[in-house]
């Protein structure tokens, strides 16, 4: 303020000037005292914010506002895969690893011989065994031993063939009751020795009430090819004879199944024939569309004479032993080890590899394995296995 006075007092001494000149000379003076109380700094209003949290506010430069450019369409949510359905934990059949309504695991199984000869063909309710034994009896004749978890489907049995001393021996390995119409001396003195659990229809008194003959067969064939029984007929009389239908605490299964059996690194094997004699074969065709192998025997497609279907398992085994003539048989009847070990094929899904067998005793089963140890595990389903001589041939095509 003290310089805007002596601006004053020196303008008074150019009084007459500023008559003349007196509408410029205020505008001038009004500009003077514009910019000199410019200068001045203005106090800060009582709400001015605290220097802690007061920012500089940078100044702006002119920008063209950019358009904006559209948002895209989100994506849909991909939808999420269905879980996978679980493993089935229900009951199932302990021969064949599929699935049952009841459950059968602690029932015994049935092994029921079954007559191989030519002149005995077709056999009947074969194609509903779950695991099925063939090996040499006398000559070049075979025999079957046909496992049942359970008969209750099954129509007509047979026909029904005597015992032997091995299938005896087979027969215990799984605990099951035997199903036969006579046999060796050998098969015989092991029943009683071992109080088997068996179903006679030659020797058996009222077990004899399980079987009957077959009246068509009677007709056109020799007596010993027409014993049949069925499925119904050993269901309505099991209760009453006094056997044992239950396997006892303990019992361990050596069977390990899986949905797809196939052996990994595998080799070829559409086509296989097992001999199990110069005048006796039984060969196996894949069948790639329902995974499974047909059997032809006696120069024909293995037939069952029930529904006429082609008989068809999902596994194959050919397993390797000694066989050998019992000395001083009038018959030519064998003598089969079946405990031990030795080697063998499995066949599943058109594919082969090695295995080795072993069998500790006479209560145990079969256990499989490969050739580094590896438990062997079968595909879900049917069972072929062929019993033959060390030096016996098996043809892989």
């Amino acid at each position: 303020m003290e310089s805007i006075k002596k601006l004053l007092s020196k303008v008074k001494q150019f009084k007459p000037q500023l008559i003349r000149f007196g509408p410029l000379v205020i505008i001038a003076v009004v500009l003077i005292i514009t910019f000199a109380t410019c200068g001045q700094r203005q106090p800060l209003p009582d709400n001015e914010p605290d220097d802690a949290i007061m920012e500089e506010t940078p100044t702006p430069t002119a920008t063209t506002t950019p358009t904006p450019k559209p948002s895209p369409s989100p994506e849909p949510e991909p939808e999420p895969e269905p879980e996978p359905e679980p493993e089935p934990q229900g009951p199932f059949n302990p021969l064949t690893g599929l699935p049952t309504e009841t459950d059968l695991t602690g029932m015994r199984p049935l092994a029921i011989m079954i007559n191989n000869n030519p002149a005995a063909m077709p056999q009947l309710g074969i194609s509903k065994a779950d695991i099925i034994y063939e090996t040499l009896v006398e000559g070049d004749i075979t025999r079957m031993m046909a496992l049942y978890q359970d008969v209750t489907d099954v129509d007509i049995i047979g026909s029904i063939r005597s015992a032997r001393l091995y299938f005896v021996d087979l027969a215990q390995g799984y605990d099951a009751i035997y199903v036969f119409a006579g046999g060796s001396e050998q098969a015989y003195s092991a029943l009683r020795s071992r109080n088997t659990d068996r179903i006679d229809g030659t020797y058996g008194g009222d077990q004899a009430n399980v079987f009957y003959r077959d009246q068509t067969r009677m007709q056109t064939m020799s007596l010993e090819h027409t014993a049949v029984t069925s499925g119904t007929l050993i269901n309505n009389w099991l209760p009453q004879l006094g056997l044992r239908l239950e396997h006892e605490e303990g019992y361990e299964r050596a069977l390990s199944f899986t949905e797809d059996g196939t052996p990994e690194n595998g080799e070829d094997a559409s086509s296989i024939t097992v001999r199990f004699a110069p005048g006796k074969s039984t060969s196996f065709v894949y069948d790639e569309e329902d995974c499974r192998y047909y059997l032809s025997q006696h120069s024909n497609y293995y037939i069952d004479g029930n529904d006429a279907t082609q008989l068809s398992v999902v596994n194959v085994l050919s397993l390797r032993t000694r066989v050998a003539y019992i000395p001083g048989d009038a018959y030519g009847r064998r003598e089969i080890d079946t405990t031990g070990s030795g080697q063998g094929y499995f066949f599943c899904g058109g594919q082969y590899i090695e295995i080795e067998w072993s069998r500790e005793d006479l209560d145990s089963q079969f256990e499989y394995t490969l050739l580094d140890g590896t438990e062997l595990v079968l595909g879900q389903g049917q069972t072929y296995i062929c019993i033959i001589g060390n030096d016996s041939e098996v043809e892989i095509d």
